[in-house]
């Protein structure tokens, strides 16, 4: 599944988060989510599992409009969060950083339904 996302799954980013995702038919669950932070920014364990912990819980707050989106196209959206910045994040950036990529998938999702 990662690897498929990464050699044919589309992304956008805004600074500091990368979302790459991809999009399919036969999957049981309808949406999967990933995170990852970089060990070359952040050395310390402590930091990487902090900035994931953030990650999820912002992405976990936010998910319900896209869930419901895809549960109505009946498809199954795989996600992976990237976080590419080099400074610990503040909780309040990433949960804004993380919504307007939310929002932006959903809205494309609502373009492609209404012009197939």
């Amino acid at each position: 599944m990662i690897e498929h996302l990464f050699t044919k799954g589309k992304s956008m980013s805004a600074f500091p988060i990368k979302l790459l995702y991809d999009f399919s038919e036969n999957e049981t669950e309808p949406l999967k989510a990933g995170v990852t932070v970089s060990s070359r920014n952040f050395k310390k364990a402590v930091d990487r599992n902090r900035v994931k912990r953030v990650l999820r819980e912002s992405y976990r707050l936010q998910k319900i409009a896209l869930q419901n989106q895809i549960l109505e196209e009946g498809k199954s959206l795989a996600l992976f969060f990237i976080y590419t910045g080099k400074q610990l994040p503040v909780y309040k950036e990433v949960h804004e950083k993380i919504g307007v990529l939310l929002e932006r998938l959903t809205n494309d999702l609502r373009k492609k339904k209404n012009n197939p």
